[in-house]
């Protein structure tokens, strides 16, 4: 796939190329006075095409683009020398033998005459050669951000399933009757983060639905300690978001409260939308300080979310982070992007 696009490329640098020498001939040759084309023009000029040959794919690549700016310019200053020098005691000579061929014009009359025509075709081939630099450029660097999407989004599933496998194996040494339905529910989370979100973005009512089953499965190991809120509304239809952002506040507003008290758990979850698609997202949960309890702005899950919105939302996202006295809030809106699916979610 490589080699086919290098050889497409080619061929359109080739056909520019040939626009371009076909282009500069037209106004080279161009005589207001004479006006048509004789052989000593296309002579001229094709001794000034062979000599920006020389400029475009040897000299450039070799010593300017290597910053060998010192060799460059002796060579081009070489090159330019000799193109007068043939044009003068050489091609002048032969078509011009009795008129302009007798006199020397002068070094600056010759040089103006030379260096613009050789100036516009390397300028070109340089134009040329700097905007697929850039395009190659931005596909490293969309190349490296979706090498780094992918290891972040990779190191969120373990850091999930560690958490819930030993809530699971404390449950299973109790033999609590809760167990069936956590291996249940834990399937139906496991299923959406291996299955359904490899995309870079997911339909945004498949993702509610996934942090609805997250806080069923989180609420069945908080049992009768606490109270937990989940409301998701006016959740548009046609709207995408990248996957696996969301959870990682509700995971972490979970893991703290349920880490620093016994009772009276309080987590308040609330995702709506307005009508221009920017979705605003609360997550708020009570704490006791303690102190073996870790910085809840600390950890992988949260650190990885927030590369993620650095990468996939730049300058379309503004996360809030507050920690009270024993109050956790996180505030987070993201202006999302539609899609064409139908689908409406209204949950209470």
């Amino acid at each position: 796939m490589l080699q086919k696009n290098r050889v497409q490329f080619s061929i359109k640098e080739l056909i520019f190329q040939i626009v371009l020498h076909i282009v500069v001939f037209i106004f080279y040759s161009f005589d207001k006075y004479h006006p048509h084309i004789g052989w000593h023009k296309a002579v001229f000029f094709l001794n000034y095409t062979f000599a920006a040959l020389i400029i475009n794919y040897f000299l450039l690549p070799r010593f300017l683009y290597r910053e060998k700016y010192a060799i460059f310019f002796s060579y081009f200053s070489g090159i330019i020398i000799a193109l007068m020098l043939l044009e003068e005691l050489v091609l002048e000579q032969i078509f011009f033998p009795h008129t302009r061929g007798r006199n020397f014009p002068g070094l600056f009359f010759t040089l103006f005459q030379v260096l613009p025509v050789i100036i516009i075709l390397a300028g070109f081939k340089f134009a040329w050669d700097a905007l697929v630099k850039q395009r190659e450029l931005e596909g490293l660097k969309a190349a490296i951000q979706e090498s780094e999407l992918q290891f972040l989004k990779s190191q969120i599933n373990p850091h999930f399933l560690f958490n819930n496998l030993n809530n699971l194996y404390a449950y299973a040494i109790e033999s609590s009757p809760k167990t069936p339905t956590i291996i249940l529910e834990l399937s139906s989370v496991l299923r959406y983060m291996l299955y359904e979100c490899k995309e870079q973005f997911v339909p945004l009512y498949k993702e509610i639905e996934h942090l609805e089953d997250f806080t069923r499965l989180s609420q069945l190991q908080i049992e009768e300690r606490g109270i937990v809120d989940f409301k998701a509304h006016h959740i548009q239809s046609d709207y995408q978001i990248a996957p696996l952002i969301l959870i990682v506040f509700i995971e972490n507003a979970f893991k703290h409260s349920q880490a620093s008290q016994s009772d009276n758990i309080l987590i308040d979850i609330e995702i709506f939308m307005t009508e221009e698609g920017k979705l605003d997202f609360f997550c708020k949960n009570n704490f006791q300080q303690l102190a073996n309890t870790e910085n809840l702005s600390k950890g992988i899950g949260l650190n990885n979310v927030k590369k993620r919105l650095q990468l996939l939302y730049p300058n379309a996202h503004q996360l809030t982070i507050i920690e009270h006295e024993n109050q956790y809030e996180v505030y987070l809106s993201i202006q999302l992007t539609p899609q064409n699916i139908s689908y409406e979610l209204h949950h209470h």
